[in-house]
């Protein structure tokens, strides 16, 4: 099971500059909107593109996607774990939340 991390842990850890964030979205809700600096990595995509996009295995990596019901937050998670990745949390939340909450997101 993926730790998990909150919105404020998540965003002091943003401002800090001390984490990779990862939209498990992708494609063009990723385009539309999301959280700031982060890598469009959908769950059909993570075994071709996951060493090119997060060449450290050992960097802070933060997966989200829109809400606790979607998915694939746990699903990029729990892949790049397996493939030898060792700090992964997820954001359960997702931007919905982060949106809620007033924070800042960015877009294509």
């Amino acid at each position: 099971m993926t730790a998990l991390i909150t919105r404020d842990e998540l965003k002091a850890a943003i401002d800090a500059g001390a984490v990779t964030v990862v939209d498990a979205l992708g494609g063009e809700y990723h385009a539309k909107q999301h959280l700031p600096g982060a890598l469009p990595l959908a769950p059909p995509d993570v075994d071709a593109q996951a060493a090119t996009l997060l060449p450290d295995r050992d960097a802070a990596i933060v997966t989200y996607c829109s809400n606790e019901a979607c998915p694939n937050s746990g699903q990029v998670a729990n892949r790049l774990t397996a493939l030898g990745y060792t700090d992964v949390r997820k954001y359960k939340e997702g931007i919905q939340d982060w949106v809620e909450a007033g924070l800042p997101t960015e877009s294509a």
